[in-house]
C-alpha cells in the first residue's frame, strides 16, 4: 500500500511539473507573439511617418472635399483617420495624406504603391480580388446599384426606361451591371460615360441623359448636393450587390491584419457600447472582454504589430461604427435602421469576429 501511495504521489508530482512547463511555454509563446514587430507595409508607413490613403473626394457622405474650407469628410475619410490613429496613435496635419483618385486611377495607383490602401467606395468583386492581385478588408458599407431620374419623367421603375440614355462612370462595376439589366429586358439604351461623379450629375441636371446610375449611396450623396433635391427621384430598383470595402495589395499578412482589425474595432466598439464620449469610463470597466478589447493589462492587441491600445486611439479619433455612420451617411438621407448596415444584433451584417 505504501509503495502504491509513493508511486501515485510521484506520478502526481511529475504530471504537475509537465503541466507547469506547458503553462510556462504557453506564456512564453504568447509573450513572443505579443512582441510582434512591424514588417512590410506597416514598417514602411511608420518609417515614412504618414499614411497615403486613397479616396474619391467627390462623393458626399463617403469622401468629399469641401471647397469652402478644403477639409475632407465622409465614411471613407473617417476610416482613413481610424487607420492612421491605429498606426500612429493620433491623427495630425502631417501623418495622413489623402490621395484623390478617379475610378480609373485607383487600381493602378494601388498596384504602383502610390497609396497604401484604398478607402474609396470600392466594390469587392471576384475579378478585383483575383486578377488585380488585391485583397479586400471587411465591408464598411453594404450597397447596391440604383437609378436616379428627374421627377418630371414620371417613371416608377427600371421597367419604364426602355430607350433611355444613361449617365455612367467609366472604370466601375456600374457599366456592366446596367448593360446586363437593360439587355435582359430587351431594352434599347445609350450609355453616356463620364470620368467622375460630379460630371455625371451635372450632365443629368443639364438634360444630357435621362438616368444616372451608380451605387444608391452615391446617388443619395449626389442628390444631396444639387440645388433642389426634390427634383430627382431614386427608383426602388436595386440592380446589384455592392459591398464597399477597403482594398490593399495582397501578400502582406500583417498589413491585412492592421487594416482589417482597424475596421473590426469600430464594429466591436459599437457592440460593446463604447463611444468616443465614454471611452475613459470604459477603460475603467472590470469586464474582462472589454479590458481585452481596449488593451487593458495583457498585451493582447499588440499581436499585429500595433500598440496595445490601438483600439482606444481609434475610438478617440472617430468613434464606433454607429457614430461614423450617423455623422456621415444619415445626413445624405440613408437611414441605418432595418438595413444591411445595421449591427448584427439588430438584424444587419455589421459583425466583428470574436475579439479573443
Amino acid at each position: 500500500m505504501r509503495r502504491t501511495f509513493r508511486f501515485v504521489l510521484a506520478l502526481a508530482v511529475l504530471l504537475s511539473f509537465v503541466a507547469l512547463s506547458h503553462v510556462v511555454n504557453d506564456r512564453n509563446e504568447k509573450s513572443a507573439f505579443a512582441q510582434a514587430e512591424p514588417t512590410g507595409k506597416l514598417a514602411e508607413v511608420l518609417a515614412r511617418g504618414y499614411l497615403n490613403c486613397g479616396i474619391s473626394a467627390e462623393v458626399p457622405g463617403f469622401s468629399y472635399l469641401n471647397p469652402n474650407d478644403n477639409t475632407y469628410s465622409g465614411l471613407d475619410v473617417d476610416f482613413c483617420r481610424a487607420l492612421t490613429a491605429a498606426i500612429f496613435g493620433e491623427v495630425t496635419d502631417t501623418n495622413l495624406v489623402f490621395v484623390s483618385l478617379s475610378s480609373s486611377e485607383r487600381f493602378p495607383a494601388l498596384q504602383a504603391n502610390q497609396v497604401d490602401v484604398l478607402m474609396r467606395n470600392t466594390t469587392w468583386t471576384f475579378s478585383r480580388d483575383t486578377d488585380l492581385k488585391g485583397s479586400f478588408g471587411p465591408t464598411t458599407f453594404y450597397d447596391g446599384q440604383g437609378l436616379m431620374v428627374p421627377a418630371s419623367l414620371g417613371v416608377a421603375s427600371i421597367d419604364d426606361l426602355n430607350g433611355a440614355s444613361i449617365c455612367v462612370q467609366t472604370g466601375t462595376t456600374t457599366e456592366l451591371n446596367i448593360t446586363e439589366a437593360f439587355n435582359s429586358r430587351g431594352f434599347d439604351f445609350e450609355l453616356i460615360p463620364f470620368d467622375d461623379a460630379p460630371s455625371s450629375i451635372i450632365a443629368l441636371e443639364a438634360g444630357q441623359c435621362d438616368v444616372l446610375t451608380t451605387d444608391k449611396s452615391g446617388l443619395a450623396g449626389l442628390r444631396s448636393g444639387v440645388a433642389d433635391p426634390s427634383l430627382y427621384v431614386i427608383l426602388p430598383d436595386t440592380l446589384s450587390k455592392e459591398p464597399l470595402s477597403p482594398m490593399y495589395n495582397e501578400g502582406d499578412d500583417q498589413w491585412a491584419n492592421v487594416v482589417d482589425w482597424t475596421v473590426y474595432a469600430t464594429f466591436q466598439a459599437e457592440e460593446y457600447g463604447i463611444t468616443s464620449a465614454n471611452i475613459d469610463e470604459m477603460l475603467a470597466s472590470e469586464d474582462s472582454a472589454i479590458q481585452r478589447f481596449l488593451g487593458v493589462g495583457d498585451p493582447f492587441n499588440s499581436l499585429i504589430g500595433l500598440s496595445n491600445d490601438f483600439t482606444v486611439n481609434i475610438i478617440r479619433t472617430v468613434g464606433n461604427y454607429g457614430e461614423i455612420y450617423d455623422r456621415n451617411i444619415v445626413p445624405i438621407g440613408i437611414p441605418r435602421e432595418g438595413s444591411l448596415n445595421a449591427l448584427w444584433t439588430s438584424g444587419g451584417l455589421i459583425y466583428s469576429p470574436a475579439w479573443r
